[in-house]
């Protein structure tokens, strides 16, 4: 893989040779496996809470789990069978074990009763289309699976002016938003139209980039169809991380999201192309978000493709689907090249975090030599995307000093591996600033548990004080008159 600097106002890295085999074919439906295995985890280390029992009877669409505290969304059955098991289970992306619900396929996909869809959504409230996507477990699928019902939510204080439907897929090799846009472009707008109607804005940009003509002409075709004037494409550079939120909003708008903020501080909402064809089918055909589009690439498979492959799928039957493994298969990596995490094994499921999976030889892998001292070059700095001196946190992330780290702008890391990429010492920035900012928000969460337990303590002394010498008040009243204390 060729990494340079991207040039030009946009900042970041051109990638060439990235696990390139993914299949131009349109995507197809993956056989439902005999038995899946629905991962409760969330994104930051939680779980779900199953609602069903082992033994109970599902079927397709049926709330599996869901979340109590309301940061993530209900989990709902694949498939129609059998709960066999509720156990711990290697989940993608996760040190731990956690808990999955193992459901056996009766391959009858008898759909739950309640999978009603809306006749007209112009005629229905932003809060009840926000329930219903709430309820539909409708979660960004770029990769982040923040709950879109929370994105989507009006706040007064910062109106929307514009949607963004994010169909950057910056890293070589993931198709599976390229291939949606080609195929179901129609879907995909019609979930746009749903997503203005909720939060009330005037335009809605699909960003496409450069390098995906094929889907920007389906785009424009279904834009031109729709006959809707809110709807324009606009064409993005290609350069990774072209993806990202903010630098998606900085390239098409020339506003920075400000540091902690959110896009919707300057007036914007991005939604993926997957997401917007997930609430299309919801409010079509009720149906929950049950199944996602998976790139399946690298030259450790046989066929790449992309594939509509239901949650909880094992990644082994997707091997399968393509072909099986070819023998010079290094290893097993969920996600792309720059951001994606290695696997242990192939019995992991599927999620809706999951877009590829890459089956990577030595070919498709770029070996890292030893770590050297840091010269100081700044390539690192001209690379980062979100205008942040790696080298500074680097240095402060190895002394750690928080106050540091904190003054950097840790917290604006994307971890995308630009850095990386470009470091001539060959020194591991992501894994060091991603530790360091997960360290920073331990001792923050024990800094703020600290001063609240002073607080308290200050509290409950002072309030002591004032009874105690409200105390020595009255028994002073109570004295007879011309009484001396001994």
């Amino acid at each position: 893989m060729e990494v340079t600097i991207a040039t030009g106002r946009q900042r970041g890295v051109r990638l060439i040779g990235a696990a390139q085999r993914s299949a131009a074919s349109a995507p197809s439906a993956a056989s439902a496996p005999p038995q899946l295995a629905l991962s409760l985890a969330l994104p930051d280390g939680s779980s779900l809470v199953p609602v069903v029992r082992i033994g109970e009877y599902v079927r397709l669409g049926q709330v599996v789990a869901w979340s109590p505290d309301c940061e993530g969304t209900p989990l709902h059955a694949s498939v129609s069978g059998q709960v066999s098991a509720i156990e711990l289970r290697d989940a993608i992306g996760m040190s731990a074990r956690m808990p999955a619900i193992v459901i056996d396929n009766d391959g009858r996909d008898e759909r739950d009763p309640g999978l009603i869809p809306v006749a007209d959504y112009t005629l229905r409230s932003a809060e009840e289309l926000l329930a219903r996507i709430e309820a539909g477990g409708i979660v960004g699928l770029g990769g982040a699976a923040f709950p879109t019902h929370l994105k989507l939510a009006p706040t007064p204080s910062t109106p929307v002016e514009t949607l963004v439907i994010n169909g950057v897929e910056c890293e070589p090799g993931i198709q599976c938003d390229d291939m949606l846009m080609r195929y179901r472009a129609e879907s995909m707008l019609f979930g746009a139209q749903v997503m203005l109607h909720i939060v009330g804005a005037g335009r809605c940009v699909i960003a496409i980039e450069a390098d995906k003509p094929e889907a920007i002409a389906a785009t424009r075709t279904a834009v031109k169809a729709a006959g809707d004037a809110r709807l324009s494409v606009a064409i993005v550079p290609t350069y990774y991380p072209a993806g990202g939120e903010r630098q998606l909003i900085e390239f098409l708008f020339g506003t920075q999201v400000p540091a902690g903020g959110l896009p919707r501080d300057v007036g914007v909402v991005c939604q993926n192309v997957g997401t917007a064809a997930a609430i299309a089918t919801l409010i079509r055909t009720g149906e929950p978000l049950v199944s996602r589009l998976v790139t399946v690439t690298g030259l450790g498979v046989a066929f790449p493709r992309t594939l509509e492959v239901r949650l909880g799928t094992p990644l082994s039957h997707l091997i399968e689907e393509c072909g099986g493994y070819t023998p010079d298969i290094t290893r097993l990596i969920a996600g792309g090249m720059m951001m994606g995490v290695a696997l242990p094994h192939d019995a992991l499921a599927v999620a809706k975090t999951t877009h590829c999976v890459i089956a990577a030889t030595a070919a498709d892998l770029v070996p890292r030599g030893p770590a050297m001292p840091c010269i100081r070059c700044g390539d690192c700095a001209e690379a980062c995307p979100s205008h942040l001196l790696p080298q500074e946190l680097y240095r402060h992330a190895v002394e750690e000093d928080d106050a540091g780290l904190a003054r950097f702008g840790i917290t604006d890391c994307i971890e995308c591996g630009c850095c990386d990429a470009v470091c001539p010492s060959q020194l591991p920035l992501v894994s060091v600033f991603g530790a360091a900012r997960r360290q920073l928000q331990v001792n923050t969460v024990t800094t703020e548990r600290r001063d609240l337990a002073r607080q308290r303590f200050n509290a409950h002394t002072q309030r002591l004080a004032v009874e105690q010498a409200e105390r020595q008040r009255r028994l002073k009243e109570r004295r007879p008159a011309g009484r001396k204390d001994e």
